[in-house]
């Protein structure tokens, strides 16, 4: 408010006064827009406001469960070997010769159980089944197969690329239906 007869006085004291409320509007503003921002964080990252605790699960806890039969299991060591097969044994001493022929002759067992290169390669899926089954037929009581049996269909499954192939998801499917 102005009591002066002058016209640029009057406003003179206007112009300071929109200008004196200009930062608190401004401020204002600015602490509204964070909320907002914050919100929207807050329902992206969630996906909606009624997430339960039960539902919402990050992604680095995810395990998943293998069985213990795979060979995942027997190169991860959660169990000892059955004594009859250690673990240093190699596939070429355990399997014969014949596997001798078509493996490395120091690979072990261990290190067929842990073999990453099974994915095109049917002989290699095919000792990392054989050896897994090996081993459940001594530690699993329930196990389909016995030792030897084991050890017979895979020198007889060497002889061409289908029959390992065939044998290798057989023993797959035992390992993985055994407990």
């Amino acid at each position: 408010m102005c009591f002066s007869s002058d016209p640029n006085i009057h406003n003179f004291t206007k112009e300071f006064e929109i200008t004196a409320k200009a930062p608190k509007k401004m401020a204002n503003l600015k602490n509204r827009l964070a909320l907002l921002v914050l919100l929207f964080t807050y329902y992206f990252y969630l996906g909606d406001f009624n997430v339960s605790a039960q539902q919402f699960r990050p992604g680095f806890v995810y395990t998943r469960n293998r069985g213990r039969c795979t060979p995942q299991y027997w190169s991860s060591r959660r169990e000892s070997w059955p004594k009859m097969v250690p673990q240093t044994s190699t596939v070429s001493k355990i399997f014969g010769s014949r596997a001798y022929e078509r493996y490395r002759y120091d690979l072990t067992l261990l290190e067929a159980t842990g073999r990453n290169d099974d994915g095109d390669n049917v002989f290699a899926r095919l000792v990392k089944q054989s050896t897994a089954a090996l081993l459940n037929s001594y530690a699993r009581h329930n196990y389909p197969y016995s030792a030897w049996e084991v050890k017979t269909m895979l020198i007889q499954a060497l002889v061409s690329e289908k029959s390992a192939s065939v044998l290798a998801q057989q023993l797959s499917q035992a390992n993985e239906a055994c407990n």
